[in-house]
């Protein structure tokens, strides 16, 4: 009997456009300080899909380009990817490189990249590119989220009232139960109550509440 893929990426789309404060609040807190919320963001599908048209993508990836204005009144774009899928990729970190020099050759602006990966493999962390040939060497290196180091803090993710805590409790149960159908569907009926709840505290886009730091 073959297993249907799980559909990690959607929800992870789904949750970064209407919850985009909330994903910095709570992967990325010295960044979500560092933006003056107030003046609000803007997601520029278009730019990043010109930028990286041609480029490969990995087989689960979710990405957005969003402009955001720092406290200190500049304007940046910060890059967004998240990787869902359940296996290392050789080529992740030259993909993160590529998507920033082409974003940054075409329009200039001044770019961060984080990465979240979602697979079970807690030592693979690509957190850097790097080539040399002579004298002449470039080291490109971006943030790191492991969804893998939560495993062992559900009780910390079930008590946050961050929008991602939900998100995060949701992928790890679909990959608790990917190879069960039985236990998928308890675990999606036990998710509908998780995002009920969600809804009955007032979650909204923008919420902000506190983040769960990786320690």
């Amino acid at each position: 009997m073959t297993t249907a893929p799980a559909d990690f990426d959607s929800p992870w789309k789904e949750a970064l456009e209407e919850y985009l404060q909330d994903f910095f609040a709570f992967f990325f807190p010295q960044a979500h300080a560092d933006i003056d919320w107030a003046r609000g963001f803007i997601f520029l599908d278009k730019e990043l899909q010109q930028a990286v048209r041609n480029a490969a993508r990995g087989r689960r990836l979710v990405d957005k380009l969003v402009q955001v204005w720092r406290r200190d009144g500049a304007d940046v774009w910060v890059l967004a990817h998240v990787e869902v899928q359940n296996q290392e990729d050789a080529t992740f970190a030259r993909r993160m490189f590529v998507y920033y020099y082409r974003l940054y050759d075409r329009y200039a602006q001044q770019i961060a990249s984080l990465a979240v990966l979602g697979d079970k493999r807690a030592n693979w962390r690509p957190a850097e590119y790097a080539t040399e040939l002579w004298d002449c060497a470039l080291r490109f290196s971006y943030p790191v989220v492991k969804l893998a180091d939560y495993r062992e803090r559900r009780d910390e993710l079930e008590a946050s009232d961050n929008a991602f805590a939900t998100v995060v409790l949701a992928h790890l149960a679909a990959q608790d139960t990917r190879r069960n159908a039985p236990q998928r569907a308890a675990a999606a009926a036990g998710q509908a109550g998780l995002d009920a709840a969600a809804l009955r505290a007032g979650l909204r886009p923008g919420a902000g509440a506190e983040p769960v730091p990786i320690h």
